[in-house]
């Protein structure tokens, strides 16, 4: 879910639609009559020049008798050099071909050509089941820890490496390094993950609500890295291994995809457990160099909230608005380079004394309005910075605000009737697979499905930071619902802000309450409890809103939407369809509130960012302004 899988995503899926919207008629099949399935292939950009003075490809086998592809490229002096390694399952074991020079991979080729003329040898590696590699694809099952360190210590005694590892990359690529990091391999030295898919249901099934609209596009552009980016470099190099393992991936995927697991294991039974990174987190060892973007459109930014059981002495960490791909940022990758150069070279840069533990980018936006898409995609920035220690639970103050009458919030509990919407309805887009940003148009039925409660003007500035929980007291009368939580800043010039969303089927609203917070409500979604509703009875339904950082502005409102579930980026739902009444009950006995939390002594510039600037933040006019 890299630079071009979310570009091969939305090209995979939007190919028959474009053609038919610029009036070309896509060619039938023969057999049913119907548009054929067009193929897909990569857009070439740059090339890039190599920038290596040799390049190594080859396979080595793991303990359990699986190969696995390789390839590594050597910077232009002698000697031995440290190695930075990078797994995943699309074309890591590619890397040097002909498509990796036209930007045609997963991989950053920014990243990489920093690292090989910075000395060190930049390593790719697929994972079992994936490319050239042989095995079964399990995705972040432990096979993928335990190759990997199998990986780290392959690199470790080649001739042309000093026996320092590192780690590098994000998404699929983050994944492998936590999970190899878990494994401790004697010379992995330090480890940059970025956009960490550490539970599947995070992308699936988040809050319980199924997403399927994002896996068959996904599977399509595995595939196509597959079928395309690795098959042209090992027909180059006459891999015949390759070529013919290719197939057998394919038909092998077809039994073991990432839709399956949404079809067959829709709670988190032990199967779904086993995908789950989070939870061994506290055995990694090394320094670690995190970055997170808030409204990542893949996988959102929960990532298990693996970082919470790190050593907090070996965490560095970096969040920012924006997408799955700010990784790609050069200022980012800049900060990654020095890092790895203290911690993998073990030089005495002095990273550590002068790098703060917490590093918050604040309404970054692209610093590049060439139309050039390799200068665009490396360029964005902060336009300011929040640098703390490591942040703990009493940094935070816990912000509550109270649903009451008049869809208001309010600083105390409200009385009156309850608020009641139809259910379902189509709700609102925010944003797109490939990280367009936008709000979608309102819906014909906006004003009758959905709630919107709104604070009186901020007194006073207000950084919101981390989780929050929407504690909403609910009745349904068909059984079930999902429920969709969205935050916005309604500016004093009368634009509306998104800042963040979260979601939940009501069933699944079981906590476990020795792990939940007042700000951070933790699911149990087990097979045994889901815990369905009786007519007219209320429950307590916790909706988990993801990981923010927005700063609101004195004067501005803070706005809570409640409705049903819409497409949030790559997140397109399959929701709970049964029509009903929901209602949201605000009185003394059954009070809901909303709880963020609020990072201390932040002082941000006065001035709003110019509206639609920030990178997945849109601005909209006020649609309640004219209601």
């Amino acid at each position: 879910m890299k630079k071009f899988i979310v570009a091969a995503i939305t090209l995979i899926t939007v190919l028959v639609t474009s053609l038919a919207a610029n009036g070309q008629d896509a060619p039938l099949d023969p057999d049913t009559g119907l548009p054929a399935s067009q193929p897909f292939d990569f857009p070439a950009q740059g090339p890039a020049a190599p920038f290596w003075a040799k390049r190594l490809t080859g396979y080595f086998t793991t303990a359990d008798g699986v190969r696995l592809r390789y390839s590594v490229l050597l910077p232009k002096a002698s000697g031995r050099f440290p190695v930075i390694l990078s797994i995943n399952g699309y074309d890591a074991g590619s890397i040097g071909g002909t498509p990796y020079l036209q930007y045609k991979t997963s991989m950053s080729v920014e990243l990489d050509k920093r690292l090989v003329e910075a000395g060190y040898a930049v390593m790719g590696v697929n994972a079992a089941g994936s490319g050239c590699s042989a095995g079964p694809l399990e995705y972040t099952r432990p096979q993928l820890g335990r190759h990997g360190a199998e990986a780290v210590e392959f690199a470790a005694s080649q001739a042309w490496s000093d026996a320092k590892v590192g780690m590098v990359n994000w998404s699929y690529g983050g994944s492998s390094q936590l999970a190899t990091a878990q494994h401790r391999p004697p010379h992995l030295r330090a480890i940059v993950p970025g956009m960490v898919l550490t539970d599947f249901r995070d992308a699936l099934m988040p809050g319980g609500v199924p997403a399927p609209g994002f896996i068959t596009p996904l599977r399509g552009a595995m595939r196509a890295y597959w079928e395309k980016v690795v098959a042209q470099t090992a027909t180059e190099e006459g891999d015949a291994f390759c070529l013919a393992q290719i197939p057998k991936n394919l038909a092998a995927e077809d039994t073991n995809s990432v839709m399956h697991l949404f079809l067959s294991h829709p709670l988190r039974d032990d199967r779904m457990k086993s995908f789950d990174l989070a939870p061994h987190a506290d055995r990694v060892q090394v320094p670690v160099l995190s970055l997170e973007a808030f409204q990542d459109q893949a996988i959102t930014p929960r990532s298990g909230y693996y970082q919470s059981r790190l050593d907090p002495a070996k965490l560095w960490s970096v969040q920012t608005n924006g997408g799955h791909n700010m990784y790609l940022a050069a200022d980012f990758q800049e900060m990654a380079v020095r890092f790895l150069d203290r911690f993998v070279k073990g030089e005495n840069n002095g990273f550590e004394r002068d790098t703060p533990r917490t590093t918050v980018w604040m309404e970054a936006a692209e610093a590049s309005a060439s139309g050039n898409e390799l200068e665009r995609r490396v360029s964005p920035k902060p336009r300011w910075v929040v640098q703390r220690g490591s942040i703990r639970g009493d940094d935070l103050a816990v912000k509550a605000f109270h649903l009451v009458a008049g869809q208001a919030l309010a600083d105390a509990p409200g009385s009156g009737a309850a608020d009641g919407f139809d259910y379902p309805g189509a709700g609102v887009v925010v944003n797109d697979i490939a990280g367009s940003s936008f709000w979608g148009p309102l819906p014909g039925d906006w004003k009758t499905t959905g709630i919107a409660y709104t604070s009186p003007p901020l007194g006073e500035d207000m950084m919101v930071y981390g989780p929050g929980s929407a504690d909403l007291w609910v009745t349904a009368t068909a059984g079930d619902a999902d429920l969709q939580v969205t935050v916005t800043e309604l500016r004093s010039d009368g634009q509306e802000t998104y800042v963040q969303r979260g979601w939940l089927r009501l069933s699944n609203r079981a906590l476990d309450t020795a792990r939940s917070t007042p700000l951070l409500p933790v699911r149990l979604e087990r097979p045994e409890q889901p815990t369905p509703l009786l007519p007219g009875q209320p429950v307590l339904a916790r909706v988990e809103i993801h990981k923010m950082g927005h700063y609101f502005r004195s004067g501005s409102q803070l706005r809570i939407w409640i409705d049903t579930p819409a497409q949030t980026g790559g997140l397109v739902f399959d929701t709970f369809t049964q029509k009903q009444r929901l209602h949201l009950l605000h009185n003394a006995r059954y009070d809901s509130v909303v709880r963020l939390g609020v990072l201390k002594d932040v002082k941000g510039p006065a001035s709003y960012p110019a509206c639609g600037a920030t990178i997945l933040q849109p601005c909209r006019p006020d649609p309640l302004a004219t209601r």
